[in-house]
């Protein structure tokens, strides 16, 4: 066996975006409490992944269907042709690898099949990683709100990416 094999068979296997389930609840709001300053409770989780208007898309990393972990989700609410992005989150370990480029490769694809035209989402100004990621997909600043994160100490840039 080839030393390129042994790399292959012992390396982490890459991510696969599945729908979100009720029971990821508990994972997701863990991973959304590691990214953001006020986590959302498993609760509400729970209330988005079941509400019919809501994608939840879940990035699962493990060696077997069986043992795939939560490793980062998105969550995007559609109205008619319009849709926007609720929040992304990736756990600390996983970040700047790949999972967001990934989750929101799938998200834009479910979204073209749903002939949504327009995807709004807000990011902190300051989130140089998140800005990066979405101006890659076309995302382009439509607005500003003064003071909208950190206990209004930070701006949210309101960004929109057409799909048609």
């Amino acid at each position: 066996m080839k030393l390129c094999d042994l790399t292959r068979l012992f390396a982490a296997p890459r991510p696969i975006c599945e729908p979100g389930r009720v029971t990821d609840a508990d994972d997701l709001a863990a991973l959304h409490a590691h990214a953001f300053r006020h986590g959302w409770p498993a609760t509400e989780m729970e209330a988005l992944i079941a509400d019919p208007t809501v994608t939840t898309i879940v990035a699962r990393e493990g060696r077997t269907p069986f043992a795939r972990r939560p490793v980062g989700f998105v969550m995007i609410r559609a109205a008619a042709d319009e849709a926007e992005i609720l929040t992304v989150a990736v756990a600390p370990a996983r970040r700047g690898r790949g999972v967001g480029r990934l989750m929101m490769d799938e998200a834009i694809r479910r979204l073209y099949f749903m002939r949504i035209a327009s995807l709004f989402l807000e990011v902190d100004e300051s989130n140089g990683a998140a800005l990066a990621l979405y101006r890659r997909f076309g995302f382009r600043e439509v607005g500003r709100r003064a003071n909208y994160y950190a206990g209004g100490t930070a701006n949210a840039l309101v960004m929109r990416a057409d799909l048609k």
